[in-house]
Parts: structure tokens; sequence; C-alpha cells
């Protein structure tokens, strides 16, 4: 059984969890948002650069088409940053103020924005490798490097899917 003094340091840590954990969640689901693709578009862009290095070493007037390659796995970084920003802007951070969420309302922002946190982290390095092969198809045959882009596109749907059910989630939060 709880002596009188453990149970009111359950009730402390009750009340604290109950006067800042809402937004404490809330704020986690944000961050992960903007941070995880962040992450992922970093890495897909090195590993598109890495090949593009190689290639441009060899044929300098390929600069072009290797950054447009090398960039596309960039745009889940901006997709994340725009769920970050759309979600700080519903919570009502923008206003000057902190503002009072119950710990359910924290938990649906965190849950609303695990969509992009992960789609984007996933499909940024996954696009990164596909930018690396599309440039190995600019170096061999260059006339068809927009079919790699193309395949490209391709992965850059399955960002936009996480990016639309991140958004949809967030405009749905009560």
């Amino acid at each position: 059984m709880m002596d009188l003094n453990q149970l009111v340091e359950a009730q402390s840590a009750l009340t604290f969890l109950g006067s800042i954990g809402g937004l404490a969640f809330a704020l986690l689901g944000a961050g992960l948002a903007a941070v995880l693709p962040g992450i992922g578009s970093a890495k897909g862009t090195g590993i598109a650069g890495e090949a593009g290095t190689g290639l441009l070493c060899q044929d300098p007037s390929k600069f072009g088409k290797v950054m447009i390659l090398q960039v596309i796995p960039g745009t889940q970084g901006l997709y994340g940053l725009v769920v970050w920003f759309f979600a700080i802007f519903s919570m009502g951070l923008l206003g000057g103020e902190l503002p009072q969420m119950t710990i359910a309302q924290g938990m649906q922002y965190l849950v609303a924005c695990l969509p992009m946190a992960l789609g984007g982290l996933f499909s940024a390095i996954a696009q990164g490798r596909v930018a690396a092969g599309s440039i190995n198809i600019l170096a061999k045959k260059p006339d068809d490097w927009s079919k790699g882009m193309v395949l490209c596109i391709t992965v850059e749907f399955y960002a936009i899917l996480s990016l639309l059910a991140s958004m949809l989630m967030i405009i749905n939060i009560s």
C-alpha cells in the first residue's frame, strides 16, 4: 500500500503531466515531422551526391542534370517542415502564449505527424538510392536520363501521400 507521501508524489506527477503533457506530446510529434524527413533528405541527397561526384569527375558538363537528380530526395525535408509549421499553427503556438492541451489532444498531434515523420525519413533515403542509380543511367546513356527522373518521382509519390495523410489528420484535430 502507498503511504501518504507516495500518494502526494503520484498526484503531483499526474498534475504535472496533465498540465504540460499534452503540449509535450504535440511538440514531440511536430518536431519528429520536421527532423526525421530532414535526416532522410540529408542521407538521400548525400547518396545521390556521392554518385554524382564520380560522374562529374569524368564529365563536368553534366552538372545541371546531376544536380536535379541530387535535389529530388531533398523535398521530403521541405514537406516535413510544412507539416511542422502547420501543426504548430494549428496548436495555436504562433499566438504568443502556450496553449492548454489535454494529453489526448497532444497524442492526436503526435500520431498525426507520424506519417510525414516516418514516410519522409524512409522515402528520402530510398529516393536517394534511386537517384544514384539514375546518375548511372546519365553516365552510360545520357539521352535516357529522364527515365531515371521518372523513377525518382515514383518514390516521391509516397512522400506526398505521407504529407497528405499528416495534413488531413492535423486539420481534423479538435
